[in-house]
Order: C-alpha cells, then sequence, then structure tokens
C-alpha cells in the first residue's frame, strides 16, 4: 500500500534577490545565537567551467527572519551557472568558537569573520587554478579541523596547513569533492582523492582499479554492520571497499551513477542501504529525445532493492540522504531538481514519496535550530522556503547557546558525499 503524501509545514520566507541570481546556499550559525544564518554564495561570471572553475563574485548573508546581516563583494546579474562548485565553505578554521566563511574571490584565499563578513586573512592561492572547491580537514594532528585542501577541475590537489604553508601535492583523477576521513584512527584525515586512497602526508595507500572516467561522489560508512568503515563510490559504476582497499562489490546496473547516498532507509535490511541516481539519458538531443534520470536502492551487498520507472523526463537530479525530519524515523531520500514538473520531494526506502515541497529549485537541509529535528530550505533565485515536518516559530529557537557545525555543512559540494559516523 502506497503511503500520503504528507504537506510540510511552511515556517519561513525570504526573499534573497539582493544576493542575485544563481546562488548556491551554505548553512551555519554565524553569530551563535542558536539558530544557523543563510550564506549566499554568488560565482563570478565565468561561463565555461568545463576546464576553469568560478570563484566566488559575492557572499550574502541572512538570517532565518529574512534579515540582510552583511554582504562582501557585489552581485553580478550576469554570473555564472552552476556547471562547477564554488569554493566557499563555513568552518570554524582559527578555533576561537565562531564560524568563519571560507572563500576564493580575486584570486584570493579569504577567511572571512562570520559575524560581518570582514576579511580576517587573505592568501595566495598555489596556483593560478587551485578554486574548483574547498575541502576543510586535520591533515597535521590539530586539535580541530584547521587545514585546507584546494583543486582544480580535475587533476591536482594543493594540501596546506593552517597558516596556508604548503603540505603536499597530488596529480592524478581526484573526481568532484575528495573526502576527506580519519580511517585508521590516527588523528590524522585520510584523503579519497576519487579513486586514490590518500594518507594524511598525501602519500598514495591504495587505488581503486577498472573504474572509468572520475568519481562523482564519495561516501563513508558501516555499511555491511561489521564495525569498520566502508568506502562506497559513484561514478561509472556504484562500487564499495574496505578501508584497505578490497573491492566488496559493484553495482554496474547504471549508466552513469551520478550521486549516491548512504542511509537507513528500511527496517528490513541489515546495515545501511546505498541510495543512488541514474543517469539513463544524460542530456536532451534537441532532436525530441529528453534526457532522463532514475533513483534506484541497493541493500549493503550492493543488491538492487528497486529502480524507479521514470515516467517524466528531466536528468539533473541531485539526491542527498536527510536524517531527522521526524523524530526517531527513518532516513529519507531527499530528491531535487527533478525536472519533468516533479517537486523536491522526500522518498521513503519503499519508493513511496512521502513529501512533496511546493516550490522548485535547490534544497539545503540542517538542524537549523537546535530541535533535534531537520528542516529543508528550497531556494532559487527570488526566494526561499523554510519548511519542517511540524510546526514552531523560528524567532522563538534564539538560545544564545552556539550550535555545532556538522561536518556535512563544512564540506558542501554540488556533488554531494558524506559518511555517517561509526
Amino acid at each position: 500500500m502506497r503511503k500520503a503524501i504528507k504537506e510540510p509545514f511552511l515556517i519561513g520566507k525570504i526573499d534573497i534577490q539582493e544576493a542575485g541570481p544563481r546562488c548556491k546556499m551554505l548553512l551555519g550559525d554565524l553569530n551563535g545565537d542558536g539558530r544557523m544564518e543563510i550564506v549566499l554564495v554568488q560565482p563570478d561570471n565565468r561561463k565555461d567551467v568545463r576546464y576553469i572553475p568560478h570563484q566566488v563574485q559575492c557572499l550574502t548573508a541572512f538570517d532565518l527572519e529574512g534579515r540582510l546581516l552583511w554582504q562582501t563583494g557585489k552581485p553580478d546579474p550576469e554570473a555564472g551557472s552552476p556547471g562547477s562548485d564554488y569554493p566557499a565553505q563555513i568552518a570554524d578554521i582559527d578555533g576561537d568558537g565562531f564560524l568563519e566563511v571560507l572563500c576564493v574571490m580575486d584570486g584570493r584565499f579569504l577567511i572571512l569573520n562570520g559575524q560581518n563578513g570582514e576579511v580576517k586573512a587573505s592568501h595566495e592561492l598555489p596556483n593560478a587554478q587551485a578554486h574548483d572547491c574547498i575541502i576543510v580537514a586535520n591533515l597535521t594532528g590539530g586539535a580541530y579541523a584547521s587545514d585546507v585542501i584546494l583543486k582544480d577541475r580535475y587533476h591536482r590537489l594543493w594540501a596546506l596547513d593552517r597558516d596556508f604553508n604548503l603540505l603536499w601535492t597530488y596529480e592524478g583523477n581526484p573526481g568532484h569533492f575528495p573526502w576527506v576521513t580519519d580511517l585508521d584512527g590516527d588523528g590524522k584525515d585520510e584523503v579519497m582523492a576519487g579513486y586514490d586512497l590518500l594518507d594524511h602526508d598525501g602519500r598514495k595507500l591504495w587505488s581503486c582499479h577498472d573504474l572509468d572516467d572520475h568519481a562523482d561522489c564519495i561516501w563513508v560508512g558501516d555499511v555491511n554492520g561489521d564495525g569498520e568503515p566502508e568506502l562506497v563510490i559513484g561514478g561509472s559504476v556504484t562500487v564499495m571497499y574496505d578501508r584497505w582497499g578490497k573491492e566488496l562489490w559493484r553495482y554496474e546496473g547504471s549508466i552513469e551513477s551520478q550521486h549516491i547516498a548512504l542511509g537507513k532507509f528500511c527496517s528490513d535490511s541489515p546495515g545501511l542501504q546505498i541510495a543512488g541516481l541514474d543517469r539513463l539519458v544524460r542530456e536532451d538531443d534537441g532532436k525530441g529525445l529528453k534526457g532522463k534520470d532514475a533513483l534506484f536502492l541497493l541493500n549493503g551487498e550492493g543488491r538492487e532493492i528497486w529502480k524507479e520507472d521514470r515516467q517524466t523526463d528531466g536528468w539533473l537530479t541531485i539526491i542527498e540522504p536527510l536524517r531527522g525530519w521526524e523524530a526517531g524515523g527513518l532516513d529519507l531520500i531527499l530528491a531535487y531538481r527533478r525536472g519533468g514538473d516533479v517537486w523536491p520531494s522526500l522518498y521513503d526506502g519503499e519508493m513511496n514519496t512521502v513529501v512533496e515541497f511546493p516550490l522548485h529549485g535547490y534544497a539545503v537541509h540542517a538542524d537549523m535550530t537546535g530541535s533535534g529535528t531537520e528542516q529543508v530550505i528550497i531556494y532559487n533565485d527570488e526566494r526561499a522556503a523554510i519548511y519542517a515536518s511540524h510546526a514552531f516559530d523560528v524567532k522563538a529557537c534564539v538560545s544564545g547557546q552556539p550550535l555545532p557545525q556538522p561536518k556535512r555543512l563544512s564540506s558542501s559540494t554540488l556533488y554531494p558525499g558524506g559518511e555517517i559516523p561509526l
């Protein structure tokens, strides 16, 4: 029996036009008041980002009630489109207890005060093209993640310490957004750079074999319940490795595994499940053939549980796992930018649409008020709408206790990866 689609509660609307068009949204408690704020990142006006990625044109911060807090840079009505990542993150990079906004703007790596947008530090880039994305890492074994990895579009990484001294470089096939995590428990992050696992010092530990193209997204979690982290990579196929580099399974039932997401989506399947997005037809050909993608779900052993029989066109879907939409509930699959007039939606582990958000656009999600449940923001160039599973007043959520910044929100990317802690 298919479940009824629930109506989400609209708990806030924000006019974001002052940030300019084609922005990407970041979240974090910038002022430490117990609510997250919104930072809209506008890219520069580079139109072709196939080989040289965007820098940041403008940053604009709003609170959840829609007040503009600060703006650094000037919005450009001709800003480029999201064909590559935007190099910006929110993280407490200096350990002072407050969040900074990191970005690459005007050829410099900037660290901005999250409370007012003022520049705290400015560094020269290690290379003119080292601005595809920003990865916050702990490579040097400090008390918190204060090192940075920068990359060009497809070939090189530069690892830098908290003083922006070059630690090491890597050249290979790092994919879109390398994922960093401490796999061996030594207090320093390893780096899954596409199909290569690098130690904290940049030394290659092992490589995936027989994988084409590049890694679109990377997830880490105890998928099979053995108490050890596994790595799941989506790219030409979906494949899972143990932390030593042994391939555990490979799912080849997709044409292009553009996005994957780990979560506990099914109560009757052991371990974690892997949601995926398969690009069946990559783009409209201009001759009547429409691009199309489809969701799928695998169990922890890589076997297909279901695959969507998509009846509408649309090939640009992004999926992410959403944990805690309702207290105590299973994880859900957040899918947006679906096309074909399909609303951004939450899907359960049985392929049911359980929530529809009545606004087309991009999506971000987090526990924005410390309530223990997550909210979803759907946004476009004009407005942002904040939705929750239950009604509450965001004005009453100012606790004065700073919210911690989840690692996921300091690792924002158009190619979402992540990890589920053991």
